[in-house]
């Protein structure tokens, strides 16, 4: 899927559960779907939602302009969250009700590894930034303990 949208032109990086995990270089635990932070910035949310239409996926949950999570057969999700860049680097994702935006300064990009494969993702500090104002589950407490552990290691 990442290599599919980087093909067709997309940046993409990986983020939520995977994107710890991506940091981390191995996976810690089970994952329901792949958050992608996906640049929009050259390119429609619809080009890329086409291109993973090819792949088999269709819009399951669209919250546009926040999110789009889209699912394919054997349980597959991907839930893709639109970042449009401004000339400074800064990345932009629309919140909901009128929120202020979700903001990804330039050094919010890093790069991991999920299977042994390089991928980039969202470094541990805009991930401790994404794990906090809404109430916590177990796994994202795991997650926040494990990224607090991989700065400790820095």
């Amino acid at each position: 899927m990442l290599a599919a949208l980087d093909t067709s032109g997309f940046r993409a990086w990986v983020a939520g559960g995977w994107g710890v995990d991506a940091l981390a270089g191995r996976q810690t635990r089970a994952h329901r779907d792949l958050d992608l932070a996906l640049d929009v910035t050259a390119h429609s949310l619809e080009s890329a939602i086409e291109v993973l239409h090819g792949l088999g996926y269709d819009v399951e949950t669209d919250r546009r302009p926040t999110r789009v999570e889209l699912a394919a057969p054997s349980e597959r999700w991907v839930d893709l969250h639109p970042v449009v860049f401004d000339d400074h680097g800064t990345g932009w994702q629309a919140n909901v009700e009128g929120l202020a935006p979700f903001r990804y300064p330039p050094d919010a990009f890093t790069d991991g590894f999920v299977g042994g494969t390089g991928v980039g993702c969202l470094s541990v500090q805009q991930q401790l930034l994404f794990h906090s104002g809404y109430p916590l589950r177990a796994r994202d407490l795991a997650d926040i303990e494990l990224l607090k552990q991989l700065t400790a290691m820095t």
